[in-house]
């Protein structure tokens, strides 16, 4: 740099001695003497920079360059040229080398695409925790950002998260419902996850048949045991002689006592003891009775466990929300927090959890400029459930949703039947009579805020 302002106040000077030399000109017309030193001063810097000899400027500026040269390099990487030369690469299917590039474009300047980029190399060498990790960064710098959606639900459905894959598809379909790409991801995450929840509830119906048919078993042996010296004793010497008979008698005692063990209907117990108490049937009706109510019972098993089918696919799907609902983690972005929110449709208590994790003054951090109306209109009847339990939470709430970016424009943007509901809300649980004075004045002043004036 120094160099550099030297050469300028040489140009200026020699633009200088010019102007004033053609001044001389003009004045000095009479002395041939001035005229000539005069002359002289105006070719001195056209020789210097000209002449190969000692006046030679180019002496000084190649050692400038050479300086400038050696402190700043021709080719200095920037984050944009290593982005796209890790695209290079991921079209040469090198993606190990794709990686570095998009590491080094990171380390420069993080940007969404980049981890995204970086998240689709880590899929492509089935690194896929860190595939997940990236995505995730991804959308801490973009929420909105399509790739990472679809890219974190490719990596989570590897990892066997099936239904988080399926909420990151979700999610990237309600933000271009067109996407075909995007609606076969979710169609196949989807019915990767229904395929799970049968699959559970198949596992605890087949441990729950395993159980009938055994317990089903056993009564088949004991009154096989119990019934059938009866039948063969009474095809020997008929009912007269089982009667008087020892050995008949204690038989006969032990099928009173297993008829009594078991939980069977009336008809049933009527049924078996009917070859003992008439002797002019036989032992065939008795047989074919016990046979049709064996029978019986069977279908009426086949149609308990279909039935059952329904009930334990409800359950599972009870335990998977219950669980998740034990898990509740503060969400740190308004995707995440969209995710667990619908996962907890329906259910007010789920919901009220899931905000009381969250810390009101984190909520402009979290939903920047993501928050919807819809959701806006749901965390308020969610935070009207519990009002009364935690008055102090749901103010601090009120008054930092007002803080999330763009609050005037969606308060704006609610329809009249919204407004309603809000007003409604406000009036009979927010401004009711049991409220404190101290809440009371708060929410009075959140009023207009909210859109419904004062």
């Amino acid at each position: 740099m120094d160099f550099q302002g030297f050469l300028n106040d040489l140009q200026d000077w020699e633009l200088s001695r010019k102007d004033k030399t053609r001044a001389q000109k003009e004045n000095l017309t009479g002395s041939v003497g001035v005229e000539k030193a005069s002359k002289g001063d105006t070719i001195s810097f056209d020789r210097a920079r000209n002449s190969p000899g000692q006046y030679d400027l180019s002496r000084i500026n190649d050692p400038f360059n050479r300086v400038h040269s050696s402190f700043v390099p021709e080719d200095v990487p920037d984050a944009v040229s290593e982005k796209d030369l890790g695209n290079e690469f991921f079209k040469q299917k090198k993606f190990k080398e794709a990686r570095d590039c998009y590491s080094r474009s990171i380390a420069l300047s993080p940007t969404a695409v980049a981890y995204a980029n970086r998240a689709m190399a880590n899929i492509k060498l089935r690194r896929f925790q860190e595939a997940e990790d990236d995505c995730t960064e991804a959308l801490n710098l973009d929420d909105r950002y399509i790739k990472a959606y679809s890219r974190g639900a490719t990596a989570r459905k590897e990892l066997g998260k099936i239904k988080e894959s399926m909420d990151d598809a979700a999610f990237a379909l309600r933000l271009e419902p067109n996407n075909q790409e995007i609606k076969k991801q979710y169609a196949d995450a989807k019915s990767l996850y229904e395929k799970d929840i049968l699959q559970k509830a198949s596992g605890a119906l087949r441990s729950t048949v395993q159980g009938t048919q055994k317990s089903q078993k056993s009564e088949e042996k004991i009154n096989g045991d119990s019934i059938q010296p009866i039948s063969h004793s009474t095809q020997k010497s008929g009912l007269a002689e089982v009667n008087h008979h020892k050995k008949d008698n204690e038989q006969q005692i032990l099928v009173k006592e297993s008829l009594l063990t078991e939980d069977v209907d009336s008809r049933e117990t009527k049924a078996r003891s009917r070859p003992q108490s008439q002797g002019g049937d036989g032992s065939k009706e008795g047989l074919s009775a016990s046979n049709s109510l064996e029978q019986r019972n069977h279908s009426i098993t086949k149609l308990e466990m279909k039935a059952s089918v329904q009930q334990l696919a409800s359950r599972a799907a009870s335990r998977v929300v219950a669980e998740a609902a034990k898990n509740v983690t503060p969400p740190t972005t308004a995707y995440q927090f969209e995710v667990s929110w619908r996962a907890f449709s329906g259910d007010l208590a789920l919901q009220a959890r899931l905000l009381k994790a969250i810390s009101p003054h984190e909520l402009p951090k979290i939903f920047k400029n993501a928050l919807s109306s819809a959701i806006l209109i749901e965390i308020i009847k969610c935070l009207a459930s519990f009002f009364t339990e935690d008055m102090d939470l749901v103010v601090s709430y009120l008054e930092h949703l007002t803080k999330v970016p763009r609050f005037d424009v969606i308060v704006m943007c609610l329809s009249s039947t919204n407004k309603d509901d809000i007003r409604k809300i406000w009036d009979e649980v927010f401004s009711s009579e049991a409220t404190p004075i101290e809440y009371a004045e708060i929410l009075d002043n959140l009023r207009s805020k909210f859109g419904l004036g004062q």
